[in-house]
């Protein structure tokens, strides 16, 4: 059995990239060696941002593995940089080895743009003249497209072929090694509904009280950032303006069904002063809470 070698980005969440490859090989049987191309900050609600590796990292990496393990399968995934495609055509032309997959990672399964046009020019020019098979969608099994489908295809082809199986064999037994596979498999847990609803719950609870966001974060043991990031995916608002609503709405009740002095009121909800209120309040609604009174 040939060792494979996966050239791509990280995943943390395990749904795709490298680390998605090196478990998808393994539980085939497979000998997996690794060299990461760029570092990613997600989770399962998206790409949060990219650290994209040098070329003479990637460089390293690749050799080292390349020098001592001598991998004959190399299959390539996320690149990001022109420099590292460059250096990778450059390793692989002198080293040929006996396959090389390229599995396009171009767009995430949100729809975000990946690599830029330029990059994947080069990829084109420089990279797929080297390759024995370049996936493409067809190539995926009949179905729903799941997260990392094209990943776990490309892993599965590269398995077969360390067995020295010829190329179509080796695609066919791939394409239905995935349609075995569980319908969740690289779906990852999200706990997002779950950790909306937590949200609301606590901002009808604590609306009167606390109208910062990371007060709320804390309660949920969550990052403020990661709270944004549910709210703006499920709701399309983010925290504050989800709690600045809860308290107008309160302001509203209160100076509407009762009577209730403004003072009163801003106290009642945490505010420092009546005159605090009153600036909240014109910001969100566009009067003041006197002229919207009247307006009633």
């Amino acid at each position: 059995m040939k060792t494979i070698l996966t050239i791509t980005g990280s995943d943390g969440t395990g749904g795709s990239g490298v680390q998605a490859d090196i478990r998808l090989i393994s539980a085939l049987g497979g000998v997996a060696a690794s060299a990461i191309t760029s570092i990613t900050v997600q989770n399962t609600l998206g790409i949060q941002e990219f650290h994209d590796l040098p070329a003479s990292v990637v460089r390293q990496q690749v050799e080292a593995i390349i020098n001592d393990l001598q991998p004959q399968i190399v299959k390539i995934g996320l690149l990001r940089r022109i420099d590292v495609v460059d250096m990778l055509a450059d390793v692989l032309k002198r080293y040929k080895p006996c396959h090389i997959i390229y599995a396009p990672v171009l767009t995430s399964t949100r729809g975000e743009q990946l690599v830029e046009p330029r990059v994947y020019e080069a990829i084109q020019r420089l990279i797929i003249p080297l390759c024995t098979i370049v996936l493409a969608p067809t190539d995926l099994p009949i179905g729903p497209r799941r997260h990392g489908a094209a990943n776990q295809l490309g892993s599965a082809l590269a398995y077969y072929l360390s067995l020295d199986e010829k190329v179509s064999d080796a695609m066919l037994h791939a394409q239905t090694y995935l349609k075995q596979l569980p319908a969740d498999y690289a779906d990852g847990n999200t706990r997002s509904e779950e950790l909306y609803n937590q949200f609301l719950d606590a901002v009808e609870h604590y609306y009167n009280r606390y109208a910062d966001v990371a007060f709320y974060a804390e309660q949920l043991n969550v990052s403020a950032r990661y709270l944004a990031q549910v709210t703006r995916q499920i709701a399309g608002r983010s925290p504050k303006a989800i709690i600045d609503e809860r308290i107008t709405t309160e302001i509203v009740k209160l100076i509407t069904t009762t009577n209730k002095p403004l003072k009163d009121v801003a106290q009642s909800l945490g505010f420092s002063s009546q005159a605090h209120l009153s600036r909240f309040f014109k910001k969100r609604r566009g009067v003041s809470p006197t002229e919207f009174q009247h307006k009633k």
